[in-house]
């Protein structure tokens, strides 16, 4: 028989696995006797794990919540999931949880044992986020709990929203937390404006206490991705599509387009030329977004596409009028990199 410290750690680690364990079936998993599993599902208990027993023909146990946070036991690939994952929290400085993954992470590697310590140590994950002049207070851990348990529990939140505390809060049936770009997003009901709202939650001062329990309303489309996809590319519809996009040949090949092309879609055609479908949230955005692949272009459809290449055409005309010759290729020579 193990000893009994080994044996708990055992018992510990298969009450997590699962909701709920028959008593005979955890005997015979451990080797032991159902007077042993008793007098171990005790002593776990004294250390502070919240085991409930299972009333059955088999009767059994549960590893429940508490009232307060036990010792916790994970394997090898929980705990370097685990520490990726407070890694890339920790460096996210607009999630507002960045101190507490900070300090969170260092409690794991405190107790974590050498060979994971070295293992993880080639894991130097840093969240890297891409430059925006847009400005964004980091999210507040209290603020973002609340929104999040009023999504659970499916009460009407009411909330300040902005600088400007004059206005009427907002009342809102919020269905969903999501995170987009770095950034965290509620998405509810607007119950004044009879429409589906998205909200930024850094943005978000909510009122106490919630409003009364609602019976949710199914998201357009009901699929979560699509939804909010389909919101921040402008189309307005769950079907998450960009609400202009078009097709075009391009003189490149269809590697070379593969390799600055993030959501298009490439057919090669020959070695040297391939077509593209690509979209955007208006034409001439979407033409200004072919323009750059800085090679010929034949457009395929539809013949917006082909009017926003003429307006870009006559728009860049007059940008270079009177300009000289010379002027221009210093200019592209710097850009290339090839004139200090």
């Amino acid at each position: 028989m193990p000893k009994t410290s080994a044996r708990l750690l055992a018992l510990l680690s298969l009450l997590q696995t699962r909701r709920d364990w028959p008593g005979t079936v955890l005997a015979d998993r451990l080797d032991i006797s159902l007077r042993t599993v008793r007098r171990d599902v005790d002593r776990l208990r004294e250390l502070g794990y919240p085991i409930a027993a299972v009333k059955g023909p088999e009767g059994g146990y549960r590893l429940s919540a508490g009232t307060e946070l036990p010792p916790l036991l994970f394997d090898d690939d929980q705990a370097v999931a685990l520490t990726v994952a407070l890694q890339i929290a920790a460096t996210t400085q607009d999630s507002g949880l960045a101190e507490d993954a900070e300090r969170a992470l260092n409690t794991i590697r405190q107790v974590m044992p050498s060979r994971l310590r070295h293992r993880i140590g080639a894991l130097d994950v840093i969240a890297v986020q891409r430059p925006t002049t847009r400005s964004a207070e980091p999210v507040d851990g209290t603020v973002l709990l609340s929104v999040s348990a009023a999504v659970r529990d499916r009460e009407i939140l009411r909330f300040d929203y902005g600088s400007d505390t004059t206005k009427p809060p907002r009342r809102t049936e919020p269905h969903h937390v999501i995170t987009w770009d770095g950034k965290w997003y509620l998405i509810a009901w607007d119950l004044d404006r009879d429409d589906w709202r998205t909200f930024r939650v850094d943005r978000i001062s909510p009122r106490t206490p919630n409003g009364p329990r609602f019976t949710p309303r199914a998201l357009p489309g009901a699929d979560v991705a699509a939804y909010v996809t389909g919101v921040f590319r402008g189309s307005g519809d769950a079907s998450g599509n960009w609400p202009c996009q078009g097709t075009v040949i391009l003189d490149l090949p269809a590697t070379t387009v593969a390799l600055y092309t993030r959501d298009g879609f490439i057919e090669p055609i020959t070695p040297d030329r391939c077509r593209l479908t690509l979209g955007s949230w208006s034409w001439t955005s979407l033409a200004a977004a072919i323009a750059r692949y800085d090679a010929d272009i034949d457009v395929v459809g539809p013949d917006e596409l082909t009017e926003a290449f003429a307006h870009l055409a006559r728009r860049f005309t007059r940008t270079t009028a009177g300009r000289t010759t010379a002027g221009r290729t210093a200019a592209a020579d710097r850009c290339a990199g090839r004139v200090d």
